[in-house]
């Protein structure tokens, strides 16, 4: 659709609403009454404004771009996409007022979710798509207020689970990823936003789902790509909708006896500490970090918690920690994008370090440790650099010590 022809169909779709809307109504009461005036629309009407929606989501899938952002002042009145890691608007001739981003954000969502962000002013929720092949493409999506406007950013979930030996990892590494070999045990996938960490997640729970027959018992905030039931049943409880927290969906998993317990993220100290409670007591246990290095990951963990708890929980991460993966997206050759991981297996010197306060001491382990399947993010992006799959410049650039990275370089004979 293009951009006049958009705007007059908008015009059309809000005149109902914003009619009914006075020049000095701001704020929170705005959209509150905003909300109440789009659930009065009928059916057909709200479904048109949601279908404009869903137009800019096809044409996110058009130009394979991972991520969309509409809304708030920040957009300018454009919708701007995320194309193998650059974000750019789609049509910059595009001025959509904020009242009309405003209707329209409203109009996809349900009342309870009006409610919560409205109480929270941020609002994180899956989203489906239905495409002409019958199948759907669905939505990771979080809804927040950028200066009193409603904003969303949406990203695609990969609906094609990627093969476990896409992941390159080490015999040993692929052990402790099973529950076949490791029946319990903590297990870290960290990276920034947008580093893949998700798709990494459901690689390892397909394959275990596929090879060993258990209960898995998945908690997301939202739940994003859904894992039919093979060899293990699986549950999917999503944050706000089946379940009130990460915490409180761990320790109700402990009573449905489950095997492994994947908790989307530990993002507070109170399920960090729930974590190495329901590892310890004997589960195989997989959650994320945003955190680019295990190093990293182990002191966010010790540093979550107060001093006093410091070395209890020490101990008790030394016991239960079997793997952590950090991992980035680091742009290729080719113009799209490659996975670099650092891995580590907490083996006896590891747990060791972990106990004695010595993490600085894991750096080196992970350097000499490639027949246990470790290395450092340094070492992985020098071995791209040599398949020739990413530049010397993003080498360095996406390297944790850059200095080590530059000294690595350098050993390189042409």
């Amino acid at each position: 659709m293009e951009a006049g022809v958009l705007k007059k169909e908008l015009a059309r779709l809000c005149k109902p609403v914003l009619d009914n809307i006075t020049s000095t109504e701001r704020g929170i009461e705005l959209h509150i009454k905003l909300g109440k005036l789009i659930q009065e629309l009928d059916e057909e009407h709200l479904i048109s404004l949601q279908n404009i929606v869903k137009s800019f989501l096809k044409k996110m899938l058009d130009n394979e771009a991972s991520d969309i952002d509409l809304g708030g002042p920040g957009c300018d009145g454009k919708i701007w996409y995320r194309i193998y890691g650059d974000k750019n608007p789609d049509d910059r001739s595009l001025n959509l007022p904020l009242e009309y981003t405003n209707v329209l954000l409203h109009s996809i969502l349900l009342p309870s979710q009006r409610t919560k962000i409205i109480e929270e002013r941020n609002l994180d929720f899956s989203y489906s798509l239905e495409l002409s092949n019958g199948k759907e493409q669905r939505f990771r999506a979080n809804m927040y207020f950028d200066l009193e406007h409603l904003a969303l950013n949406m990203r695609k979930i990969d609906n094609t689970i990627r093969p476990f030996k896409g992941l390159g990892v080490h015999t040993e590494v692929a052990k402790a990823l099973s529950l076949k070999y490791y029946k319990y045990g903590l297990t870290l996938i960290t990276g920034i936003t947008g580093s893949g960490k998700s798709s990494t997640l459901d690689t390892i729970i397909d394959a275990n789902n596929r090879t060993v027959e258990s209960h898995i018992v998945i908690i997301a905030s939202p739940v994003e790509l859904i894992h039919k039931p093979l060899k293990s049943v699986v549950r999917h409880r999503e944050v706000g909708r089946d379940v009130t927290s990460f915490k409180d969906g761990a320790i109700q998993a402990l009573r449905q006896d489950p095997d492994i317990i994947v908790i989307g993220e530990l993002r507070d100290p109170e399920t960090i500490m729930t974590s190495l409670e329901i590892t310890d007591s004997g589960h195989k246990t997989f959650g994320t970090l945003h955190t680019s290095s295990a190093m990293e990951s182990i002191e966010r963990i010790l540093g979550e918690v107060p001093t006093e708890e410091q070395n209890r929980v020490r101990t008790r991460l030394a016991d239960v920690l079997t793997c952590v993966i950090s991992q980035k997206l680091v742009p290729s050759l080719d113009g799209k994008r490659v996975l670099a991981k650092e891995v580590l297996i907490a083996n006896t010197p590891v747990k060791a370090a972990i106990r004695n306060d010595n993490v600085g001491e894991i750096y080196q382990m992970l350097m000499e440790g490639s027949e246990k399947g470790m290395n450092t993010m340094e070492q992985d992006l020098k071995k791209l650099y040599e398949a020739s799959k990413i530049s010397k410049e993003n080498a360095i650039n996406y390297a944790n010590n850059k200095t080590k990275m530059v000294q690595l370089l350098s050993d390189i004979n042409y």
